[in-house]
């Protein structure tokens, strides 16, 4: 059974392509906003990831298939629930890799680099580095640091210091709060789901967890007060953001102790009103600053 347009949409799962964002952080601190080309380009690049990563998470359903069916959400997957065949699934998957890379190589050569960087990458990961403790979570860091290279170097913007740094840290810090979350939802059986689990306990994770959003709360107040910064854009006001940036991290902390969230980033962004508020709040304190 190769499964309907429904299933394939599920597997493709859409709602994960919110992570894609990290590509046009680049764009907007850039201020690529203000050559048409530029524009066009990043979000050719934003969908370029959405294609590609969706047909990563579809060989993920294959690869996973056995491990997911006796996870207690999990095990309604596409594949692992048997509504899409694993042919299909990797037919469905090389397909979304094909267009996603077609249209990385229109925009450029780095690119199609990025992009076929990720595919590889998360190839890795699958087939067995996800396993070994702290590299897997630098796996997943990875991934959205290559999201932010495919907004700035794919559209021919250069990275600044800051936002890579800022970039690691945040992404290190939605890594180790994902693994927080599996314990606490798997308890004692979280080895028998995720191997990787059984290296960690919920102390050295909180730890992890603590350094890490310190870091990216430092990386990132620095970076709205430093010279170059202010240079750059023309204004000193850009601080004025840093209380969403605190709040947001806060909540997601709090979400991922008291209220099972953490898992799924965009899930929890999407369904939760006071995380959504400080994005929003964000995104729109931060543009109107800089334009």
């Amino acid at each position: 059974m190769s499964g309907g347009v429904t299933d394939l949409a599920r597997l493709a799962r859409p709602r994960q392509w919110v992570k894609n964002g990290f590509v046009l952080v680049g764009w907007l601190f850039g201020h690529g906003w203000r050559e048409p080309g530029t524009t066009g380009e990043a979000i050719a690049a934003f969908a370029a990831f959405c294609l590609v990563s969706s047909a990563v998470y579809a060989l993920n359903d294959v690869l996973d298939r056995a491990a997911d069916r006796a996870h207690p959400q999990k095990r309604e997957r596409p594949v692992a629930s048997g509504a899409v065949s694993v042919a299909g699934a990797l037919g469905f998957a090389a397909a979304l890799a094909a267009l996603g890379l077609a249209l990385a190589a229109w925009i450029s050569r780095p690119a199609l680099a990025i992009a076929a960087g990720y595919i590889v990458l998360n190839l890795g990961y699958s087939l067995g580095l996800k396993h070994v403790a702290i590299l897997d979570v630098f796996m997943i860091a990875g991934g959205f640091m290559l999201r932010i290279l495919a907004g700035t170097l794919g559209i021919g913007i250069a990275p600044s210091r800051w936002l890579l740094a800022c970039g690691l840290m945040l992404t290190v810090f939605l890594g180790f709060t994902k693994r927080r979350a599996e314990l606490l939802e798997l308890e004692d059986q979280g080895g028998d789901h995720r191997r990787v689990l059984a290296d960690y306990t919920p102390e050295l994770l909180d730890k992890m967890i603590s350094i890490s959003a310190a870091g990216a709360l430092t990386a990132y107040a620095l970076y709205t007060v430093d010279a170059a910064t202010v240079a750059l854009h023309g204004t000193d006001k850009l601080i004025l953001t840093l209380p969403f940036v605190l709040y947001g991290i806060f909540r997601f902390i709090y979400l991922l102790h008291r209220r099972g969230g953490g898992g799924d980033p965009a899930r929890d962004l999407l369904h939760d009103p006071h995380l959504l508020g400080a994005a929003i709040g964000w995104l729109a304190a931060a543009a109107w600053i800089l334009a």
